[in-house]
């Protein structure tokens, strides 16, 4: 075998192009990478997909493409989809507790400046009353 071919050809038993599609996102080192890929999506749909697309953008589709098998293989039912549920869920039940968080402050605070306005009140009737006592009026 020819240690300069990628994955992609190695798993498929051809030679390697030097304008190979898949080389620069299917190293030879990590063959299992391709073979999942292959084995979900097929070899032409994957070369089809990355040659659409601009190559600036090409790593990081080849990138999710792993990453969408893996969940796959993982869940053949959901895939990443049950991720993102899962992920939204949490986000979700986050939110009504910084939701319900957010309410016990407002609770606390608004429970705070009332208690502070009644100690106000009764440190100036206290001083009210201080004060008439002291000038004689009772």
């Amino acid at each position: 075998m020819n240690p300069g071919r990628c994955a992609a050809c190695r798993y498929l038993r051809r030679k390697c192009p030097p304008d190979c599609i898949f080389s620069p996102y299917f190293p030879p080192n990590v063959p299992q990478r391709f073979v999942s890929v292959h084995r979900i999506y097929g070899a032409s749909n994957v070369a089809k997909l990355l040659q659409q697309l601009p190559s600036h953008l090409r790593a990081e589709a080849a990138e999710s493409l792993c990453m969408e098998v893996q969940y796959r293989i993982e869940d053949p039912v959901y895939g990443c989809v049950g991720l993102i549920s899962s992920l939204q869920q949490q986000i979700h039940d986050a939110e009504k507790q910084l939701a319900k968080t957010q309410a016990e402050i407002a609770f606390l605070k608004s429970h705070a400046q009332h208690s502070q306005v009644a100690l106000l009140d009764d440190a100036a009737n206290l001083g009210f009353s201080n004060h008439q006592g002291s000038s004689g009026f009772m």
